[in-house]
């Protein structure tokens, strides 16, 4: 099973990079991260189980008007499957879906 994200900044219309990823399961950290110049971060295989994806976004966009961490919680659970985890921020509002 893969895990990646991609972040994408929906005020400049463009990929976030930069952002800091803290990837953990079970409550624990398994891996820190930051987007690359696409906005994009493989983890790699993580295997099943439950997952918090938490991104900085307060610390991307340099304020934390609203929004400062912004936790994507999600089980994976099938063998063999690609799980993307999308995120379509703004310093107020976000949206995620499972992606392909």
């Amino acid at each position: 099973m893969s895990l990646s994200t991609h972040v994408l900044d929906t005020v400049a219309g463009r990929p976030a990079a930069g952002v800091k990823l803290e990837l953990r399961r079970d409550g624990d950290v398994v891996d820190v991260a930051t987007t690359d110049a696409d906005g994009r971060h493989a983890f790699g295989d993580v295997g099943a189980g439950e997952f918090e994806l938490v991104f900085a976004v307060g610390d991307y966009f340099g304020e934390r008007e609203f929004l400062d961490r912004v936790p994507v919680r999600f089980r994976i659970a099938e063998a063999n499957a690609k799980y993307h985890v999308p995120l379509l921020v703004s310093p107020w509002a976000y949206s995620t879906y499972r992606g392909s």
